[in-house]
């Protein structure tokens, strides 16, 4: 099994688990900060890593729930997410996400994000970008004319209080091109890639982060514009995002962000 049939197979996976769990009585495991995991979370999470630990033995992992397993200082690192969402999915919203991503030499090779409730796994093998449903793949089309922007309004926010999301969105400027969405899950990102969304706006450190490593990779394979907060390349510190479907969006969107960090 190659690297992108292996993390689709683990992103389905773990949806399965998902959609079984959906609706249950689930037990909550706190993990403070007002953040918590579900039974539903580490099932989804053994049941991906028992794939991966059988399939790649000789990888290192990187889980959500698990931290880091299997081989230390290698090439090769998988990033996995078994449910981001769990606000949403706790409260019985279908709005989640499975994240399986591969990380080699400094770069993303293999990503899948699997959405549970439609059927729906988007992949990338590190150049194409596509959406697979019904057993058929489709190429993903990044496009802004939506205009919908997602915000993620979850702390920490390490550029405040010279950024905040929640005050771009009530900027004058950003309401006369723009409409807010606010879903706070890693999904939002995968709809930058398919066009469902102009763009996606956190501020959030991004290194080693297993809610977005499985959306960035198929962002950038899409083509879209990626950056951090300020324009340069994301992932070097506490700089936050900006995926954006075009160009055209990101230019506009980096000058309303800007306005702040100046």
């Amino acid at each position: 099994m190659n690297d992108v049939d292996l993390a689709i197979a683990v992103a389905q996976d773990g949806a399965a688990i998902v959609r079984r769990c959906f609706g249950t009585s689930l037990r909550r495991l706190d993990k403070g900060a007002g953040d918590f995991a579900t039974n539903a979370d580490i099932d989804a999470e053994n049941a991906m890593l028992a794939v991966l630990r059988r399939e790649r033995p000789q990888d290192g992992i990187l889980g959500e729930e698990s931290g880091s397993s299997g081989a230390r200082g290698g090439a090769r690192t998988w990033l996995i997410d078994p449910l981001c969402g769990t606000l949403n999915y706790a409260v019985r919203m279908r709005v989640v996400a499975v994240n399986v991503a591969l990380r080699a030499d400094g770069r993303f090779i293999a990503a899948a994000v699997a959405d549970p409730f439609n059927d729906e796994i988007f992949w990338t093998d590190g150049t194409a970008a596509c959406m697979r449903t019904g057993g058929d793949d489709v190429r993903l089309v990044p496009t802004g004319t939506s205009k919908l922007v997602d915000l993620n309004l979850d702390p920490p926010f390490p550029n405040a209080p010279a950024f905040r999301a929640v005050t771009l969105a009530a900027d004058a400027d950003f309401i006369a091109n723009f409409r807010p969405r606010v879903v706070s899950t890693s999904m939002a990102l995968a709809w930058v890639a398919t066009g469902q969304r102009a763009a996606y706006i956190t501020d959030s450190d991004l290194r080693d982060s297993v809610h977005f490593a499985a959306g960035l990779a198929l962002c950038e394979a899409a083509g879209c514009a990626v950056t951090d907060l300020r324009g340069r390349a994301w992932g070097g510190g506490a700089t936050g995002l900006i995926a954006a479907a075009d160009s055209e969006t990101h230019a506009s969107l980096l000058g309303l962000v800007g306005k702040f960090l100046r």
